[in-house]
Formats: structure tokens, C-alpha cells, sequence
């Protein structure tokens, strides 16, 4: 795990100074080495901008930028490719040779044999930067799941790439100007999604998916190689339960397997829910005194390490817990713009940069359990997405445009308030949304656009996201998979991945997400619905295979979100430190926002009558960012 960074420039003004600048802001992210390289095109200089966390092969001869032998080709890796040593012992008995025992080096080799088909075999988390001087090629990788971050710039003579944007504020040809269309985006869901960014001509590349730059003609192109919503159109399975049951099992034991794959030590985030009890409980038949962590809180409506205990105590485990005070999470507030440079709403985020921090203490690796409520259907909107969505699907076109026109009449009509859900609009807007994917995202989202009108003030355009792409998913795609296949490409990605790399990153922890290995979707996708959701209840056959290796009835109780009481906090201790931030004055200078609309949302919630703290604790964290980093 790494921070990398680097420029094109066609004008060949930018030299080494300013990439050691940008190269130095993701020191976090490696504090072991840094490396730079520019490299002198005809028609471009090429920035190398690399800082490095050593997991695999910590001698100096991983140090990276990597030069291949001919030095015709240069790379840099932020991520791991677990089955480098099986594509290792492939090239070599093709004849190539190796300096060293590193993944990165696997990646210069295997591009030299396999081309871009490489990505095809690598199993693995990565984002890459690979620059082929024959072809006149600059490639940005991204892993099939969007693990690792992967933004890019472009603007005039000079396109610039990092792992996290601030690098991109230390070059001068930078323009940071907001995107009121992605802010747009942000007020909806809490995150803005790929390919977007808060800033103009500043994107993400999406998973899946690489983005190559010509030298020559300074062309850009896009290549998808991989689409979690495309594998959900796969023929069902017509495996028997238990034969589906082993098989997932087996498959798991594997992506666990490869996520151990490391020079230093590695550890579990334990909550003691399902998912990473089953990291823990498969890694454990293998290993002897797995290192498991977890943190609790004082208050016990947030405290789940008395259940993390229980399975540790079961399964053998090293366990190590940290009771944080509330003092300690409400610390980490004032720091969530430089850890998240992007606006970021989910306050989960506090939390999970707290456990990374402890976990640090003794391990350099640390295996998460993200994605098992996406693959299994475990989340409580899923229960209740398909209930309500099988009942639109039922509702006859004619009716429903019957019912739209006056629909559309009362929305205008009726008074509303920003400071409550407009549940009216979101009804109108299921009447006239065009699939159930788009209805998925109507019935969650924050805010709605109209909502969203009152509260900004420049106008702005709703960009197209996944969201809009429910048309990729066949018809005979069971709403169920349909709900499945869109979370797993779009809140699992703009939202839990983002949170988890950025807080461990903050930690110089490298974060390994075992749930994420292709295989298993490309697997668990084409099980039966009931194989997951059954009965009502979700992760069924995952909760089976638990149950083989802890009791059922240590593992039964309802599911905790991992969250913090950020409400209260702000209303009351952080109560001064919130007014300074949101101050009414400042916001009239600002520009963007209704200050009316503001400050109906700052006493609705102050006044303790706000319900959806989502629609404060979003303007709040923007507010916080547009200080660090516009002002």
C-alpha cells in the first residue's frame, strides 16, 4: 500500500521540485521510501512521483517507480497483486528474470508478456501508473472493485494523477475550482461517485477500468475490462444449497488466504457481526493466534466489543480492544478534511480512522470485512427495497401516468421544508423513474434535486451516474440482484471503500478488503435469491458457514451500524466549534448556499427537531472542507 502521484506536461515546465511536493503531501501513505523520476518524451515530460509502505519484499529492491531491464517501461503499484507469486512462476518459465521478490515487479513482467491483458489475471487491489516509453503510453489501472483510488486532471498542456487530490494542490497549474454538478451529487448520497470530483476536469478513473494518455497526440482513452452490474446479467446458478454453501466457502478460504499474503504482520478488524467473524473463524482454521482488533465506546448504544470478545475468546484468537472515550472520536472531527480531501458525509469515518490508528500499534496490515452486506444481502434497506419495489413493479404504465400529471400540479403547491424530507417529491419521482435501480437510489438519497435547488444557489445539472445505467442489468435480473449489483458498484465503492482506505491510510495501515476478490462475486452473483435473502433475513448462507465454526448463539443479535453519536456531539459538546464552522456570515460571502435554507437546517437541528442528522452533518463536513481547502 502506497500514495503515488505525477505529471504529463506537454509544455515540460514542471520539474522534480514540484513532484517531490506533490509526491511528499501522501507521506502518510508511505513513510518507508519515496522515489522520483522524471522521464523526457519528444513531446512531454513524465512525473514519477511515488511514496512507499513496504509489505512485500521490503529490500531496497522494491523501492519503487520500477524500471523494467530495458528501462523501456516504468511502473508504480499502490495496492497488491496476491497471486504474484503463481504469475511469477509463470513468466519465468517463459524465460524472464527477476531482481527482485516483489508484486511490482510482477507487473512490469507480465505487461511485457500479457499487454493490457495482464489486469485479466492479476487477483488483487491496485491502482497502477505504467509508462510503455516504446509506445508512447501512459496507462491509470484501477482494480475491478475500485479498491484503491485513482484520480486524474487534465486541463490545457498538463495532466496530472494521484492517489489522493491533495498532491494536486501542489502544482501550480492546478485550478481548484468547485463542480457545483458533483456537489450536487454529494447533497444526494453523502460521497460524490466516480467518475466525478468536487473539482472541474477532475475525475476518478472507475473500477474496472484503465485510461490510457498518446504521447504523440495527447489522445486519451477508456478502456472497461470488468463490471460488477454485468456480471449479475450471468445465468443463475442451479447449484443445490449445500453444494452452493461449500463452494462459497471454499472460495472465501481462498480470498482470505491471499489477503494474508505479507512481509510484515497482519491483523483483523473484529466487530464480532458476521462478516468479520468469518475472516476471523476461516483464517483461524489455518493460523495459530490470528491478531484480531476491535474498538468499543463507552456508551454501549455504540459498543460492540463485548460481542468481538466473545468470538475472539471462541475462536483462539490474540484480541486486543480499546475502550475509546468519546473525547477520543470527537478529535478526529476537525481533522476529516485533511483525511478525506474530497468532501466525505459518512461519520463512520470517525470510528474506522480510530481502530486503524490502535490497530497500527502492532500490525502494518489490516484485513476489513467491507462487502459481505453487498454480496449477501445483510443490509435492512434490502429487506425493505424489495418489499416496496416488487409492489411498483406491479403498478400498471397507464396508471401510473395517470397519477403523474397531478402529482406534478401538488408538488409545486404544497409547502415544504428543507429541514424535513420532502416525501411527496420522492414520490413523484418514483412515479416517473424509468427502473428499479433508479428507485433504489430515489429511496435513499439525503437530499432530493428539488430539495437540493432550495439549498444551493448556482444552477446545476445532475450528471449521469450508475444510477441512470439500470438498463445494463437484463430484465430477467431479479430485483433482489438488481439492488445487489447496484450497491455493490456504487455505495460500496463511493462510500465504504473511500472511508476504509483513506482511515488507514491516515495510519500508514494498509487496509485488505478479503470480501472483494472478483471471484466470489462472480460466484455469489449467480446464486438464488434465497440463498441470500430467506425468509426475510439476509446473508443466509454466509451465516450458515459461520455457524459451523461459532455457535449460533453467540453470533445472534441484531446488527450495530459502526457509528458515533455525532448528533449530540454537535448539538452540545462540539456545540460553539459547529456554530463557527456553519457561521451564517461566512456563508453569505460564500455564495453557494440559500443562507435561508441554512439556517432553517442550524435551528431545526440545534433546536433538537431535526430527525435526518444526514441533511446537517453533509453541509457541515462540506463547510469544514471548503475551509481547508478553498479558502
Amino acid at each position: 500500500m502506497c500514495g503515488l502521484t505525477g505529471f504529463i506536461d506537454f509544455s515540460k515546465r514542471d520539474g522534480i521540485d514540484v513532484l517531490k511536493e506533490m509526491a511528499d503531501t501522501l507521506i502518510h501513505r508511505g513513510p518507508d521510501d519515496s522515489g522520483y523520476e522524471i522521464l523526457e518524451h519528444i513531446n512531454a515530460n513524465v512525473g514519477f512521483g511515488f511514496r512507499r509502505l513496504a509489505i512485500i519484499d521490503l529490500s531496497p529492491a522494491g523501492h519503487q517507480p520500477m524500471f523494467s531491464n530495458d528501462r523501456n517501461l516504468i511502473v508504480m503499484l499502490n495496492g497488491e497483486i496476491y497471486n504474484y507469486k503463481e504469475l511469477r512462476a509463470e513468466l519465468e518459465k517463459e524465460g524472464y528474470l527477476f531482481k527482485s521478490n516483489s508484486d511490482t515487479e510482477v507487473v512490469l513482467n507480465s505487461y511485457s508478456y500479457w499487454g493490457m491483458g495482464m489486469v485479466e489475471k492479476f487477483i488483487g487491489m491496485f491502482s497502477i501508473i505504467l509508462f510503455d516509453l516504446n509506445k508512447g503510453l501512459v496507462y491509470l489501472i484501477r482494480d475491478r472493485a475500485g479498491v484503491k483510488p485513482l484520480f486524474w486532471y487534465r486541463n490545457g498542456d498538463v495532466i496530472l494523477f494521484a492517489s489522493e487530490l491533495k498532491a494536486f494542490h501542489k502544482n501550480p497549474r492546478f485550478k481548484k475550482k468547485i463542480d457545483v454538478n458533483a456537489l450536487a451529487l454529494y447533497f444526494k448520497n453523502g460521497n460524490i461517485p466516480a467518475p466525478y470530483s468536487i473539482f472541474q476536469n477532475t475525475f476518478k478513473v472507475k473500477p474496472g477500468n484503465w485510461i490510457s494518455f498518446d504521447m504523440k497526440t495527447g489522445e486519451q482513452s477508456s478502456f472497461e475490462y470488468w463490471n460488477a452490474l454485468k456480471v449479475y446479467n450471468n445465468k443463475t446458478s442451479d447449484l443445490s444449497y449445500e453444494d452452493a454453501k461449500k463452494e462459497t466457502e471454499v472460495l472465501m478460504e481462498s480470498a482470505f488466504q491471499y489477503r494474508m499474503v505479507s512481509d510484515v504482520p497482519v491483523g483483523v478488524f473484529l466487530s464480532g457481526g458476521y462478516d468479520s467473524t468469518a475472516v476471523a473463524s476461516l483464517l483461524s482454521k489455518s493460523i495459530n493466534r490470528l491478531n484480531t482488533y476491535t474498538i468499543g465506546f463507552s456508551d454501549q448504544k455504540f459498543d460492540e466489543s463485548i460481542h468481538a470478545k466473545k468470538v475472539a475468546k471462541h475462536l483462539g484468537t490474540n484480541h486486543h480492544e480499546y475502550i475509546c472515550k468519546m473525547t477520543d472520536a470527537m478529535e478526529i472531527i476537525p481533522l476529516l478534511p485533511d483525511l478525506y480531501d474530497e468532501p466525505f458525509g459518512d461519520s463512520s469515518a470517525i470510528p474506522t480512522t480510530l481502530v486503524s490508528r490502535i490497530a497500527r500499534e502492532h500490525v502494518t496490515v489490516a484485513l476489513s470485512a467491507d462487502a459481505g452486506d453487498e454480496l449477501f444481502a445483510g443490509y435492512t434497506r434490502h429487506k425493505k427495497a424489495i418489499s416496496y419495489l416488487s409492489k411498483t413493479k406491479n403498478v400498471p404504465k397507464v396508471l401510473q401516468k395517470l397519477i403523474t400529471a397531478p402529482s406534478a400540479i401538488l408538488k409545486e403547491i404544497l409547502p415544504t421544508n428543507i429541514d424535513k424530507p420532502d416525501r411527496f417529491d420522492k414520490f413523484f419521482q418514483l412515479l416517473i423513474s424509468k427502473d428499479e435501480v433508479a428507485e433504489f437510489n430515489i429511496i435513499n438519497e439525503t437530499f432530493t434535486t428539488s430539495e437540493i435547488r432550495k439549498l444551493l444557489i448556482p444552477d446545476f445539472t445532475i450528471p449521469v451516474t450508475l444510477f441512470d445505467q439500470g438498463n445494463l442489468l437484463n430484465e430477467n435480473v431479479s430485483i433482489l440482484s438488481k439492488v445487489l449489483a447496484v450497491e455493490y458498484c456504487t455505495y460500496l465503492v463511493d462510500d465504504i471503500l473511500q472511508k476504509v482506505d483513506r482511515a488507514t491510510m491516515s495510519a500508514s495501515l494498509e487496509g485488505r478488503e478479503p470480501f472483494l476478490d472478483h471471484r466470489l462475486l462472480e460466484f455469489v452473483a449467480t446464486l438464488p435469491d434465497d440463498y441470500k435473502l430467506y425468509q426475510g433475513t439476509g446473508k443466509r448462507i454466509l451465516k450458515d458457514i459461520v455457524h459451523q465454526y461459532v455457535p449460533k448463539e453467540i453470533m445472534d443479535r441484531p446488527k450495530m451500524g459502526f457509528g458515533v453519536p455525532v448528533k449530540d456531539w454537535l448539538r452540545i459538546e462540539m456545540k460553539e466549534f459547529f456554530l463557527e464552522v456553519m457561521d451564517q456570515k461566512f456563508i453569505q460571502q460564500q455564495g453557494l448556499f440559500n443562507p435561508e435554507a441554512v439556517k432553517v437546517l442550524c435551528s431545526s437541528f440545534l433546536n433538537g427537531k431535526l430527525k435526518d442528522t444526514e441533511r446537517i452533518w453533509y453541509l457541515f463536513v462540506f463547510q469544514l472542507w471548503y475551509k481547508r481547502w478553498m479558502n
